[in-house]
């Protein structure tokens, strides 16, 4: 099974910012071989902060996801935090992203399954890998079979996430497309004065880890610019880095 591998900006900053990942995204893709799914949100409904940039709002966004799908022939991914946004995001994308902190909410779930579109349920940072068979089949029961399972973290203490690799072979018991947030996973929620900070540097150890312990796809969140960026600037991967991690993830051991 050739991998997975999803990669954009956290939220949708501006077109341009947009219009220059996706251009380096076709650019690995015609390199490297790859179908890489774009993924951007149109609204950080979970910041730290009240005062903290969302993003444009699910009208715009979806349209400025749109324009990337018809200019690049990218596949798109974005999450959804409430029931009522499933119907026009499945519109437009080709994966639904249930965030982690809403896996187990049962109505998201059902209206993410009846889009018929790829549902993506990330992990809770409370649950474990044995645990995400019930969001799976709360999916399944509602009309997707095609449900995606992604791992990032579990929360241990204040302000810090830590990884059991166990959790991707035991959630590959249960689909068979895990996926490893290589981005998220070096979150440290809230531990910023405000905002959740992180470390990007551990970023790739993180993602050739899970490919030790039998992943079969990878998310990062880029910017050309990660320390200018106005969502998880501290946990995103540099635009420039990408294909190079790329390549490693690929060979075959």
């Amino acid at each position: 099974m050739k991998p997975v591998f999803i990669a954009g900006p956290c939220v949708i900053e501006s077109a341009e910012l947009l219009d220059q990942v996706a251009q380096e995204l076709v650019r690995i893709n015609k390199t490297q071989g790859t179908d890489i799914i774009f993924k951007a949100s149109f609204d950080k409904a979970n910041r730290t902060s009240l005062s903290s940039f969302r993003g444009p709002g699910m009208e715009r966004g979806l349209q400025m996801l749109a324009d990337v799908k018809s200019k690049y022939g990218l596949r798109i991914l974005t999450d959804i935090h409430e029931s009522h946004q499933a119907e026009a995001a499945g519109e437009v994308c080709d994966v639904l992203q249930i965030p982690a902190f809403l896996c187990r909410q049962t109505d998201l779930l059902v209206a993410a399954a009846r889009t018929g579109k790829i549902v993506n349920i990330k992990k809770a940072q409370f649950l474990s890998g044995k645990d995400m068979r019930y969001p799976v089949e709360k999916a399944r029961q509602s009309g997707t079979s095609d449900v995606w399972l992604t791992e990032r973290g579990n929360s241990f203490g204040y302000n810090n996430l830590v990884v059991d690799f166990r959790n991707i072979p035991d959630m590959r018991e249960i689909v068979p497309m895990v996926i490893m947030d290589c981005t998220h996973s070096v979150q440290r929620p809230g531990g910023a004065n405000g905002k959740t900070g992180g470390d990007r540097r551990f970023v790739p150890s993180m993602a050739l880890a899970a490919k030790a312990f039998g992943a079969t796809g990878y998310f990062f969140e880029v910017h050309p610019t990660p320390d200018l960026g106005l969502s998880d600037a501290a946990n995103m991967l540099e635009l420039n880095k990408l294909e190079r991690l790329i390549e490693r993830l690929k060979i075959e051991d």
